[in-house]
């Protein structure tokens, strides 16, 4: 019997940490955004446009690299307190690649890496 691949990921537009869950333990990645306070600075200078078309792009490629993550999992939760959550599901309702993978959205605060893994091992093993 295969074991089913679980995938909790907190996340907001600028960073999204990883937690793979597996046999009661979890192992935690972060992938950042490059569409950095920063960048969004330096865009401005150079014109509001620009900058919207800029962070349109990265925030797209940032999307595209938690897809990718996600094709090697059953299960995943996206959790987090902005909008980013919703948008990267929406992305990926719409891709057949997908269509096999259970993905939920819940609304969470900001959490420290213990509250997240917290989070993670509830979500994945509710307490009867």
């Amino acid at each position: 019997m295969q074991s089913i691949k679980r995938l909790g990921i907190w996340m907001d537009h600028s960073s999204a940490h990883l937690m793979e869950f597996s046999d009661n333990q979890i192992e935690t990645k972060t992938l950042d955004s490059k569409f950095t306070h920063q960048e969004k600075e330096h865009s401005l200078r150079k014109g509001e446009n620009l900058m919207h078309n800029k962070e349109q792009q990265q925030q797209g490629d940032y999307y595209k690299k938690l897809g990718e993550v996600i094709k090697g999992y059953d299960e995943v939760i996206l959790f987090g307190p902005t909008d980013a959550k919703v948008e990267l599901f929406n992305l990926l309702s719409a891709d057949q690649h997908f269509a096999k993978i259970k993905i939920d959205v819940k609304s969470s605060d900001k959490m420290t890496e213990h509250q997240e893994h917290a989070f993670v091992k509830d979500y994945f093993q509710p307490n009867p």
